[in-house]
Protein backbone atom coordinates (compact mmCIF):
# COMPACT_ATOMS: atom_id res chain seq x y z
CA UNK A 1 0.00 0.00 0.00
CA UNK A 2 2.64 2.67 1.23
CA UNK A 3 4.50 1.75 -2.71
CA UNK A 4 1.35 2.38 -4.17
CA UNK A 5 0.48 5.32 -2.40
CA UNK A 6 3.92 6.83 -3.15
CA UNK A 7 3.58 6.06 -6.86
CA UNK A 8 -0.07 7.54 -7.48
CA UNK A 9 1.16 10.27 -5.21
CA UNK A 10 3.83 11.09 -7.76
CA UNK A 11 2.16 10.68 -10.81
CA UNK A 12 -0.61 13.59 -9.82
CA UNK A 13 2.78 16.02 -9.35
CA UNK A 14 3.25 15.93 -5.02
CA UNK A 15 6.30 15.27 -3.69
CA UNK A 16 6.90 12.56 -1.58
CA UNK A 17 9.15 13.92 1.00
CA UNK A 18 9.88 10.74 3.69
CA UNK A 19 9.32 6.99 3.06
CA UNK A 20 9.22 4.77 6.36
CA UNK A 21 8.92 1.22 6.69
CA UNK A 22 9.31 -1.19 9.81
CA UNK A 23 12.60 -1.22 9.38
CA UNK A 24 13.48 2.50 9.41
CA UNK A 25 11.13 4.11 11.56
CA UNK A 26 12.33 5.62 15.03
CA UNK A 27 10.96 3.49 17.84
CA UNK A 28 10.16 7.15 19.38
CA UNK A 29 6.98 9.28 18.41
CA UNK A 30 9.30 12.43 19.22
CA UNK A 31 11.87 11.25 16.70
CA UNK A 32 9.51 10.48 14.05
CA UNK A 33 8.06 13.81 14.97
CA UNK A 34 11.50 15.44 13.71
CA UNK A 35 11.51 13.48 10.69
CA UNK A 36 8.21 14.71 9.54
CA UNK A 37 8.66 18.40 10.15
CA UNK A 38 8.28 20.34 6.63
CA UNK A 39 5.58 17.66 5.83
CA UNK A 40 1.89 18.90 4.43
CA UNK A 41 0.41 15.62 5.31
CA UNK A 42 1.29 11.87 6.19
CA UNK A 43 -0.47 8.74 5.17
CA UNK A 44 -0.25 5.34 7.42
CA UNK A 45 -0.75 2.18 5.95
CA UNK A 46 1.17 0.08 8.61
CA UNK A 47 0.29 -2.57 11.65
CA UNK A 48 -2.05 -2.25 14.43
CA UNK A 49 0.76 -2.12 17.33
CA UNK A 50 2.44 1.16 15.31
CA UNK A 51 -0.73 3.33 14.84
CA UNK A 52 -0.56 5.19 18.21
CA UNK A 53 2.88 6.33 17.95
CA UNK A 54 2.76 7.66 14.43
CA UNK A 55 -0.63 9.55 15.65
CA UNK A 56 1.48 11.25 18.19
CA UNK A 57 4.28 11.66 16.27
CA UNK A 58 2.04 13.62 13.57
CA UNK A 59 0.06 15.40 16.34
CA UNK A 60 3.46 16.25 17.70
CA UNK A 61 5.15 17.97 14.34
CA UNK A 62 1.61 19.69 13.36
CA UNK A 63 1.22 17.28 10.16
CA UNK A 64 -2.56 15.76 9.64
CA UNK A 65 -2.40 12.26 9.79
CA UNK A 66 -4.56 9.95 6.51
CA UNK A 67 -4.55 6.60 8.80
CA UNK A 68 -5.66 3.90 6.89
CA UNK A 69 -3.99 1.05 8.88
CA UNK A 70 -6.90 -1.57 10.20
CA UNK A 71 -6.90 -3.46 13.59
CA UNK A 72 -6.43 -0.94 16.22
CA UNK A 73 -10.26 -0.46 17.06
CA UNK A 74 -9.63 -0.43 20.67
CA UNK A 75 -7.52 2.21 20.72
CA UNK A 76 -9.12 4.80 18.85
CA UNK A 77 -10.61 6.83 22.13
CA UNK A 78 -6.63 7.27 23.26
CA UNK A 79 -5.95 8.19 19.27
CA UNK A 80 -8.34 11.39 19.26
CA UNK A 81 -7.34 12.07 22.82
CA UNK A 82 -3.74 12.33 21.71
CA UNK A 83 -5.15 14.52 18.36
CA UNK A 84 -7.11 16.99 20.81
CA UNK A 85 -4.19 17.06 22.71
CA UNK A 86 -2.19 19.39 20.39
CA UNK A 87 -4.78 20.26 18.32
CA UNK A 88 -3.77 17.80 15.14
CA UNK A 89 -5.82 16.02 12.19
CA UNK A 90 -6.53 12.69 11.53
CA UNK A 91 -8.86 10.63 9.22
CA UNK A 92 -9.01 7.28 9.68
CA UNK A 93 -11.61 4.46 7.84
CA UNK A 94 -11.21 0.69 7.81
CA UNK A 95 -11.41 1.31 3.77
CA UNK A 96 -10.63 4.38 1.48
CA UNK A 97 -12.15 2.53 -1.57
CA UNK A 98 -14.40 5.14 -3.21
CA UNK A 99 -16.14 1.98 -4.23
CA UNK A 100 -16.71 0.31 -1.14
CA UNK A 101 -18.20 3.73 0.83
CA UNK A 102 -21.13 3.56 -1.93
CA UNK A 103 -21.22 -0.09 -1.20
CA UNK A 104 -21.99 0.69 2.23
CA UNK A 105 -24.58 2.91 1.57
CA UNK A 106 -26.64 0.70 -0.58
CA UNK A 107 -26.03 -1.97 1.91
CA UNK A 108 -27.56 0.01 4.62
CA UNK A 109 -30.55 0.72 2.19
CA UNK A 110 -31.10 -3.12 1.78
CA UNK A 111 -30.88 -3.55 5.83
CA UNK A 112 -33.51 -1.39 6.29
CA UNK A 113 -35.64 -3.01 3.59
CA UNK A 114 -35.47 -6.42 5.09
CA UNK A 115 -35.49 -5.14 8.65
CA UNK A 116 -39.30 -6.32 9.43
CA UNK A 117 -38.84 -9.82 7.31
CA UNK A 118 -38.26 -12.50 10.33
CA UNK A 119 -37.94 -15.16 7.72
CA UNK A 120 -34.22 -13.59 6.52
CA UNK A 121 -31.20 -13.88 7.96
CA UNK A 122 -28.33 -11.44 7.08
CA UNK A 123 -24.58 -12.72 6.58
CA UNK A 124 -21.45 -11.46 5.82
CA UNK A 125 -18.53 -12.96 3.78
CA UNK A 126 -15.05 -11.49 2.96
CA UNK A 127 -11.66 -12.75 1.65
CA UNK A 128 -7.72 -11.00 1.32
CA UNK A 129 -4.47 -12.15 0.94
CA UNK A 130 -2.91 -14.48 2.74
CA UNK A 131 -0.41 -11.90 4.52
CA UNK A 132 -3.47 -9.73 6.00
CA UNK A 133 -3.53 -10.01 10.19
CA UNK A 134 -6.77 -8.90 11.04
CA UNK A 135 -9.92 -10.77 10.50
CA UNK A 136 -12.55 -10.06 10.23
CA UNK A 137 -11.35 -7.26 8.30
CA UNK A 138 -11.56 -3.43 9.25
CA UNK A 139 -13.98 -3.55 6.13
CA UNK A 140 -16.65 -6.23 7.39
CA UNK A 141 -16.80 -4.98 11.13
CA UNK A 142 -17.58 -1.66 9.65
CA UNK A 143 -20.47 -3.24 7.41
CA UNK A 144 -21.33 -5.30 10.49
CA UNK A 145 -22.03 -2.11 12.30
CA UNK A 146 -24.25 -0.25 9.61
CA UNK A 147 -26.25 -3.80 9.12
CA UNK A 148 -26.68 -4.29 12.80
CA UNK A 149 -27.95 -0.73 13.09
CA UNK A 150 -30.01 -1.09 9.98
CA UNK A 151 -31.40 -4.48 10.49
CA UNK A 152 -32.23 -4.60 14.14
CA UNK A 153 -29.79 -7.66 14.48
CA UNK A 154 -26.53 -8.62 14.96
CA UNK A 155 -24.71 -11.05 12.20
CA UNK A 156 -21.55 -12.71 11.85
CA UNK A 157 -18.71 -11.91 9.76
CA UNK A 158 -16.94 -15.45 8.56
CA UNK A 159 -13.26 -14.30 6.74
CA UNK A 160 -10.74 -16.47 4.15
CA UNK A 161 -6.98 -15.55 4.16
CA UNK A 162 -5.52 -17.16 1.10
CA UNK A 163 -3.36 -16.06 -2.06
CA UNK A 164 -3.23 -12.59 -3.25
CA UNK A 165 -6.77 -11.46 -3.28
CA UNK A 166 -7.07 -8.07 -3.02
CA UNK A 167 -10.43 -7.91 -1.20
CA UNK A 168 -13.64 -9.32 -1.21
CA UNK A 169 -16.92 -8.48 0.76
CA UNK A 170 -20.13 -10.25 0.36
CA UNK A 171 -23.14 -9.37 2.05
CA UNK A 172 -26.51 -11.85 2.01
CA UNK A 173 -29.66 -12.35 3.00
CA UNK A 174 -30.93 -15.53 3.45
CA UNK A 175 -34.21 -17.37 3.37
CA UNK A 176 -35.50 -20.44 2.76
CA UNK A 177 -37.42 -19.15 -0.42
CA UNK A 178 -34.17 -17.10 -2.00
CA UNK A 179 -31.01 -15.53 -1.23
CA UNK A 180 -29.98 -12.44 -2.05
CA UNK A 181 -26.57 -11.26 -2.30
CA UNK A 182 -24.31 -7.42 -2.83
CA UNK A 183 -20.54 -8.02 -3.54
CA UNK A 184 -18.06 -5.94 -3.61
CA UNK A 185 -14.36 -7.12 -5.03
CA UNK A 186 -11.58 -5.20 -5.38
CA UNK A 187 -9.79 -5.67 -8.15
CA UNK A 188 -6.65 -4.13 -6.66
CA UNK A 189 -5.64 -1.99 -3.89
CA UNK A 190 -4.88 1.28 -6.47
CA UNK A 191 -8.55 2.40 -5.19
CA UNK A 192 -7.26 2.53 -1.66
CA UNK A 193 -4.16 4.41 -2.50
CA UNK A 194 -6.45 6.84 -4.56
CA UNK A 195 -9.00 7.22 -2.29
CA UNK A 196 -6.19 7.73 0.85
CA UNK A 197 -4.82 10.77 -1.26
CA UNK A 198 -7.94 12.50 -1.96
CA UNK A 199 -8.47 12.40 1.68
CA UNK A 200 -5.07 13.84 2.43
CA UNK A 201 -6.04 16.28 0.60
CA UNK A 202 -9.30 17.66 2.00
CA UNK A 203 -7.93 16.97 5.74
CA UNK A 204 -4.87 19.37 4.84
CA UNK A 205 -6.56 22.65 6.31
CA UNK A 206 -8.72 20.97 9.14
CA UNK A 207 -7.96 20.11 12.67
CA UNK A 208 -10.09 17.19 14.94
CA UNK A 209 -10.81 13.73 13.98
CA UNK A 210 -12.69 12.38 11.27
CA UNK A 211 -13.93 8.93 10.35
CA UNK A 212 -13.48 8.27 6.50
CA UNK A 213 -17.28 7.25 6.08
CA UNK A 214 -18.56 9.52 7.78
CA UNK A 215 -17.47 12.36 5.90
CA UNK A 216 -16.87 10.96 2.26
CA UNK A 217 -19.93 13.00 0.54
CA UNK A 218 -18.11 16.04 1.53
CA UNK A 219 -14.82 14.61 0.61
CA UNK A 220 -15.80 12.58 -3.20
CA UNK A 221 -19.21 14.12 -3.90
CA UNK A 222 -19.06 18.04 -2.54
CA UNK A 223 -20.98 19.09 -5.70
CA UNK A 224 -24.10 16.54 -4.31
CA UNK A 225 -23.88 17.48 -0.98
CA UNK A 226 -24.66 20.95 -2.23
CA UNK A 227 -27.07 19.93 -4.58
CA UNK A 228 -29.12 18.35 -1.62
CA UNK A 229 -29.43 21.13 0.69
CA UNK A 230 -30.35 23.52 -1.96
Amino acid sequence: MGQLVANLASEQGHEVAVTLNSRDSPRRAEELAGLLQGCDVAIDFSVAAVVLKNVEACSRGSVPLVEGTTGWDAELDRAKEIVRQHDGALIYGANFSIGVQIFYRIAARAAELFRDLESYDAFIEEAHHKRKRDAPSGTAVQLQKIIAERFGRDIQATSTRAGYIPGTHRLGFDSSADQITLTHEARSREGFAAGALTAAQWILPRQGVYEFSQVFEEIVMPHRRGDTEK
